[in-house]
């Protein structure tokens, strides 16, 4: 950041009196500049034993599979984005059943919240977003074309959790110490 957003003027980068970490300090008006991790949030659509994946028209990961995610807007709820984010990827209708991952990525600044989903028909399809969207069981998910390691873990955790029919929060964090990558 170089520039102050209140009023134009020049940032320094500076700990800020009462706080511990170096902030942008507008040098004119003193308004600090506060940069916090993004949310990501989405959805683990569910239909039967199956789960709804969409292939990414987008970069980053173009190509590659999957769960309908995304950054939050101002104004809505996790939950809210969630719903948002799977009709924008794949035009599902779904009920949010309950919060199931939150996932750190320090690397990155972001921070992933996933719901349990169960999708309200088989009415979906891709969005603008997506090249495709399909239903998946365990042993048909495209493991090796997943877009993001969040996936991953979220999924994993749910086959887990299926065959135990326990679904608890689940809360970890994901570092940049492997090669595939932070998101």
């Amino acid at each position: 950041m170089k520039f102050c957003s209140e009023c134009g003027q020049p940032v320094s980068l500076k700990v800020p009196a009462g706080d511990n970490r170096p902030r942008h300090v507008c040098d004119a008006c003193g308004t600090i500049h506060y940069q916090n991790p993004k949310i990501v949030a989405g959805a683990l659509p569910v239909w039967e034993d199956k789960v709804l994946l969409c292939r990414r028209a987008i970069e980053p990961r173009y190509g590659l599979w999957t769960l309908p995610a995304g950054f939050m807007e101002n104004g809505e709820t996790m939950d809210e984005a969630a719903q948002r984010e799977s009709r924008e990827e794949a035009n599902a209708n779904l009920i949010i059943e309950g919060l199931y991952t939150v996932i750190s990525l320090p690397t990155i600044n972001q921070v992933y919240v996933m719901y349990r989903a169960r999708l309200q028909d088989l009415d979906f399809h891709p969005g603008e977003e997506s090249l495709e969207t399909a239903l998946f069981g365990e042993s048909d998910i495209p493991w090796n074309q997943l877009a993001f390691r969040t996936i991953r873990y979220t999924l994993e955790r749910y086959f887990e959790d299926r065959r135990q029919n326990r679904f608890p929060v689940h809360v970890h964090a994901i570092h940049a110490n492997n090669r595939q990558p932070d998101a």
